[in-house]
């Protein structure tokens, strides 16, 4: 059940089925980048839910913002955000129903604090989708030293609050976890 998507890298609209994000749900995508699951939370969530677009870089925050504009994605907030940085997420405790972290936990030099804050952010129950690389694949990604493996992940995140539930396909060279705060 858990196979690779064959021959592809991460599809939003495939992954995202996964997520089980509800009408009305309040979520934000961590490490939004250039908004690659901006549409498919938008409408997984409804015109009655809210997407927060966090970002640590202020030129992706303000690109994020015209391509908002541009859709007409009236839910969607771009925040620029520091998840390295307790406090670092401008968002409330406990406010978040949902998040997702897509191809950024590799990246991050303080994976720790990163963690606690996305927690701090989720109301207890809430799901936190992590998708990253399984390998350093012909250039793109992470170089094998910088690979964060899915049982480094799941470590991680039941050693901060958080209880894995299931893990999906999510590409080729990805897996995608599947966690609930607790």
């Amino acid at each position: 059940m858990n196979q690779p998507l064959p021959g592809r890298f991460v599809v939003p609209e495939v992954v995202a089925s996964h997520f089980h994000f509800k009408v009305g749900d309040v979520v934000a995508d961590f490490g939004s980048g250039s908004g690659f699951f901006l549409k498919v939370l938008t409408e997984a969530v409804g015109p009655t839910g809210r997407v927060f677009a966090c970002e640590v870089q202020k030129n992706l925050v303000e690109k994020l913002g015209d391509q908002v504009r541009l859709q007409g994605l009236q839910n969607v907030t771009p925040l620029w955000c520091d998840l390295e940085e307790s406090g670092g997420i401008k968002l409330r405790d406990g406010v978040l129903d949902g998040a997702l972290l897509s191809n950024t936990l590799f990246q991050l030099e303080d994976k720790v604090t990163a963690v606690r804050e996305m927690r701090r952010t989720l109301r207890s129950g809430g799901v936190m989708h992590i998708i990253d690389w399984t390998d350093s694949f012909g250039g793109l990604g992470p170089s094998s030293a910088m690979v964060i493996t899915k049982e480094q992940t799941i470590d991680m995140l039941e050693a901060h609050g958080f209880v894995f539930e299931r893990e999906y396909p999510a590409g080729e060279h990805h897996y995608g976890l599947s966690f609930r705060a607790v």
